[in-house]
C-alpha cells in the first residue's frame, strides 16, 4: 500500500519549483492532492501538466482568498497535511530594501504560512494530521544581501516550533526543511545576469560538503518523510536539506 493511500494534502506554491515536486510525489504515493497557486495563470498552466491534481488559486498573503481555497479543499471537513510552501525571494541589500519588498516577502512567506494554517486547523484536528513548513538555509546561514529574506525564513522556524508546541495536544505534528540551494528555476527571478549564472553556480557549489546543488524532487522527498502518517513521533524540528551546508 502507497503511504499516502487514501490521504488529503494541500501543497501551497504546487505551481513550480519544491511545491510542483511535491505535489506531484504526493499524488504517486496515493493522496488526493489539492495544489495552490498564486494567479489564474499559473493556475491554468498546472492544470494542464498535472490534471490528477485539483487546482486552485489563492494569494496566501489575503486571508479571504486563503479562506476560500481551503474550503474548497477541506470539503469533507478533513485534512492529512498542509504544505506551507509558498514564498518569494527578493535579495538586495538592506539600505536598498524598499517598503514594498519588505512587505511582499513577509506577507507571502510568514503571513501565507499563518493563514493558511489557520484555515486549515480544524481539518487537521479532525485527522490528527501534519504539517510541514518550507524554510530555507538562509535562517542560519545567511549572505550579504538576503537580510530580509533570512529574516522570514526566521520567523518561520520560530512559527513551526512555536506552533508544535500548542497543537500537541490536538495530535498535530509540525515540522519544516530548510533547503539550501535547489535547482528550481528560481536564479533568473532574483537578478542574477544569465552570463553570471554559472559562476553563481560554482560558487555555491563550493560551499557544498556533497559539492553540488540539490533537486526538487529530493526536498520533496524530506517533506514526505515528515508528513507521512507513519512518522508519529517527529515534531518541532527543522530538517536541513543542504548537502551538508549547515553541518558545521
Amino acid at each position: 500500500m502507497k503511504s499516502y493511500e487514501g490521504r488529503i494534502a494541500l501543497v501551497s506554491g504546487a505551481g513550480s519549483g519544491i511545491g510542483e515536486a511535491t505535489a506531484v510525489a504526493l499524488e504517486q504515493e496515493g493522496a488526493t492532492v489539492w495544489g495552490l497557486t498564486s494567479n489564474t495563470t499559473t493556475l491554468a498552466a498546472a492544470r494542464a501538466k498535472h490534471p490528477r491534481i485539483h487546482w486552485l488559486a489563492a494569494d496566501v498573503g489575503k486571508r479571504p482568498e486563503v479562506d476560500v481555497a481551503v474550503k474548497s479543499a477541506t470539503a469533507d471537513g478533513r485534512l492529512d497535511l498542509l504544505v506551507n510552501n509558498a514564498g518569494i525571494y527578493r535579495f538586495a541589500p538592506l539600505e536598498t530594501s524598499d517598503e514594498a519588498m519588505v512587505r511582499a516577502q513577509f506577507d507571502v512567506n510568514v503571513f501565507g504560512a499563518i493563514f493558511l494554517t489557520q484555515a486549515a486547523l480544524p481539518a487537521l484536528r479532525a485527522s490528527r494530521g501534519a504539517i510541514v513548513n518550507v524554510s530555507a538555509t538562509s535562517a542560519r546561514k545567511a549572505s550579504p544581501g538576503q537580510v530580509v529574506y533570512a529574516a522570514t525564513k526566521g520567523a518561520l522556524e520560530s512559527f513551526t516550533r512555536a506552533l508544535a508546541s500548542e497543537v500537541a495536544k490536538d495530535g498535530i505534528r509540525v515540522n519544516a526543511v530548510a533547503p539550501g540551494p535547489t535547482m528550481t528555476g528560481g536564479a533568473a527571478k532574483i537578478g542574477i545576469p544569465e552570463n553570471a549564472r554559472e559562476a553563481v553556480m560554482a560558487e555555491m557549489r563550493r560551499t557544498i560538503p556533497l559539492g553540488r546543488i540539490g533537486t526538487a524532487e529530493e526536498v520533496a522527498h524530506a517533506i514526505l518523510m515528515l508528513g507521512d502518517p507513519r512518522v508519529t513521533w517527529v515534531t518541532g524540528q527543522i530538517l536541513g536539506i543542504d548537502g551538508g551546508m549547515t553541518a558545521g
